[in-house]
């Protein structure tokens, strides 16, 4: 029988080992940082690591009796959020070693719950397109996507069970569907992102990557104070089946594997999967998302394009000034044109009597790594109508081996019923 190491312990299984007394998280901690130390110099996840001081928070967690929702569980955090204790370089040259006289919220609220902070995972150029030295630990020469990038990576190497993501296109649901592990963008604001940095404040979402859905409930409802609890209804209603608005983009091995398997698979997951076409205006609604996102960079971001313009990718510089060029009426339009989508997905949804839709998570399998971190095209409506997304992993390529994956996509504010559907997909697909 195989020894299943601490470190590849999904988060609740071990808090509930850590509850028990089988486990504590110092040896945890050692664990993760053993399979740090095997599997960093190919992998490249991280961005600021300081074993002592994790041990030093595991061992005072211990000393406390692990208390908490997720006492004693470390967290990785992608390197846009502020820290005290470790640099907070937003993958860009101009932060390298800045140091932050506070954390942000989402820190603090982890440790408020009993979390132990491990350290800063990489991330893209202030979560842009740039990609960072973060491999695919499923295959090196791959994407591990953008821009939780080295969230993914980590969580999919078994370095931590939890990890922190921001999603402002596709940057949780991506990098997961390429890393083989669960991605959940949670509904728009229910994860306080203040101290994270900004790169289109009315897109950016705070969400976490982890082995299992029941993870990421877990570690959303401690710091986002929700009640994710399942619903009673052991059935579940339908589900929408959606190919969604990018559909023309998606590889062979995608669609295979959506149109043959995967409805296959939420029928054995007890989900009756109904066919669901967009109306028109949600493929506009994916031109305003990127009106939305190129408007408000351009914004969130004038002093670095200021001050040190020269430093920033040519890929950055060219949204940035796309957004400057982009006139208050259109970015107004675009809004409105939101507003439109948000509305108009819950009567579709009504109209087809399902109460949440499984979509694609990405085009197909991870991009070589020379080719970028992939588009967020399958995800750009999803994060601009604010709902709940949770990325599955379980299917994959017949041809590579490489994972593929799919999202549940609910309505604002149904977050505890795409997590109940997720994990109800999550066992027919394991």
């Amino acid at each position: 029988m195989t020894r299943v190491e601490p470190c590849d312990l999904s988060a609740t299984a071990a808090r509930a080992a850590i509850a028990t007394g089988v486990l504590s998280a110092e040896r945890l901690a050692r664990s993760c940082l053993d399979r740090i130390a095997a599997r960093e110099p190919e992998i490249h996840a991280w961005a600021a690591l300081d074993p002592e001081l994790w041990l030093r928070a595991a061992r005072a967690a211990d000393a406390a009796g692990c208390p908490g929702a997720l006492g004693g569980l470390p967290l990785g955090v992608k390197d846009l959020a502020a820290s005290r204790d470790w640099p907070t370089a937003c993958g860009s040259p101009i932060y390298d070693g800045a140091r932050l006289p506070f954390d942000a919220a989402a820190l603090s609220l982890t440790r408020l719950a009993g979390g132990v902070i491990a350290g800063k995972t990489v991330t893209t150029e202030f979560a842009g397109f740039l990609p960072g030295p973060t491999r695919n630990p499923r295959a090196a020469a791959h994407s591990p996507g953008g821009s939780s990038s080295g969230s993914a990576a980590a969580v999919a190497a078994g370095m931590v069970p939890l990890a922190l993501g921001t999603q402002t296109a596709g940057s949780i649901v991506r990098p997961a569907a390429y890393c083989g592990v669960v991605g959940y963008k949670p509904s728009f604001g229910l994860v306080d992102a203040t101290g994270i940095k900004a790169y289109a404040p009315s897109l950016d979402t705070v969400g976490v990557l982890a082995r299992r859905v029941a993870d990421c409930r877990l570690w959303v409802a401690a710091v986002g104070g929700a009640d994710l609890t399942p619903p009673e209804d052991a059935a579940l209603p339908r589900v929408g089946w959606c190919r969604s608005p990018a559909w023309g983009a998606a590889t062979k091995a995608m669609r295979d594997a959506f149109e043959t398997e995967l409805p296959r698979r939420l029928r054995a997951a007890g989900l009756e999967p109904v066919e669901v076409d967009l109306p028109p205006l949600f493929a506009e609604a994916m031109d305003a998302q990127r009106t939305i996102m190129a408007f408000e960079a351009a914004r969130a971001l004038a002093f670095e394009a200021e001050i040190h313009g020269d430093v920033l990718s040519a890929g950055l510089r060219a949204q940035i000034a796309e957004g400057r060029a982009t006139p208050w009426t259109d970015f107004a339009a675009a809004c409105r044109l939101r507003d439109l989508a948000m509305a108009g997905f819950r009567a579709v949804l009504e109209s087809h009597g399902v109460s949440a839709l499984v979509a694609p998570s990405a085009a197909g399998v991870a991009p070589r790594f020379e080719e970028g971190t992939g588009s967020p095209d399958f995800n750009r409506l999803w994060t601009l109508l604010r709902g709940p997304c949770v990325q599955v992993p379980g299917l994959c390529c017949r041809e590579t081996g490489l994972p593929l994956g799919v999202q549940v996509v609910a309505p604002r504010c149904a977050d505890a019923l795409a997590l109940a559907i997720a994990e109800r997909l999550e066992a027919a697909l394991a």
